[in-house]
């Protein structure tokens, strides 16, 4: 990690990577989950979005199941459990652990930070972005804007994407479609309170890019979509498409969040 004033800890159980502001007077906090897929961690979401035009405390939290907190077994592991049933084993306990350690987590950050009182920011890619969406509809703590990227907006098309580019068949089940049913947020989008900032890539697979379109037609006003030419679905710090997203995320958090 190249950023000099760079924060590494735990919050409530939590790793994170912290970008403080360049103020020493108290700030507003946006909280941002990274993608599955590159950038895979905390450090990686903070190299290839840092938003270091924004006022704030950019704090990056790692998800279960990740980094530090990959399963004994490690990677084969993890993989084992996605190809065994990816939304039961993978989706559903990583973005529902990630939600449920949220508050305590922010609870914290609070005490150890100098952050302004007030609504947050949320942000996160991919499958971050779904834990993102998450906790906007929970609405546990108050959050006055969010921005997602490659967003998982609705939870089957993702699995039907991972079918093509895996060539294999999703095995669903009762249970499994009750939870994509759950993490579909164009039929709970009156959930989502808070004004809401879509990225999509233009080159990025369909699963991603009309459930993105349609969540932004239902909620009008509250969102905006915006399609990054020739961007796929990861990022990379070096990436000019992560620096589009990077762009894109500041200036809405800007407009969004005050000290």
């Amino acid at each position: 990690m190249t950023t000099s004033n760079l924060v590494q800890g735990v919050a409530a159980g939590v790793p994170f990577v912290a970008l403080p502001p360049a103020t020493e007077a108290p700030a507003p906090l946006v909280v941002t989950w990274h993608l599955m897929e590159p950038p895979a961690s905390e450090a990686a979401m903070a190299e290839a979005v840092p938003m270091h035009g924004l006022a704030a405390w950019r704090v990056y939290f790692g998800l279960p199941m990740s980094g530090a907190r990959l399963p004994e077994g490690g990677y084969e592991e993890f993989y084992r459990r996605a190809g065994e049933d990816y939304v039961l084993q993978v989706m559903e306990p990583v973005t529902g652990q990630a939600a449920a350690e949220f508050p305590a987590a922010v609870a914290e950050l609070r005490q150890r930070f100098t952050i302004a009182d007030g609504p947050i920011g949320v942000a996160g890619g991919s499958a971050g972005s779904t834990v993102a969406l998450e906790v906007l509809a929970r609405a546990e703590v108050p959050i006055a804007a969010a921005a997602v990227v490659s967003p998982v907006v609705q939870l089957a098309p993702a699995v039907g994407r991972n079918e093509r580019f895996y060539g294999t068949a999703y095995p669903w089940t009762d249970r499994s479609r009750a939870v994509a049913d759950h993490y579909d947020y164009v039929n709970r989008a009156d959930e989502l309170k808070a004004e809401l900032l879509l990225v999509v890539g233009e080159a990025d697979d369909v699963a991603f890019r009309e459930p993105s379109a349609a969540l932004a037609g239902v909620l009008g006003e509250r969102s905006k979509l915006v399609t990054v030419p020739g961007m796929g679905h990861s990022l990379t710090e070096a990436d000019e498409h992560a620096a589009a997203v990077d762009a894109e995320f500041t200036a809405w958090f800007s407009d969004r969040l005050r000290g």
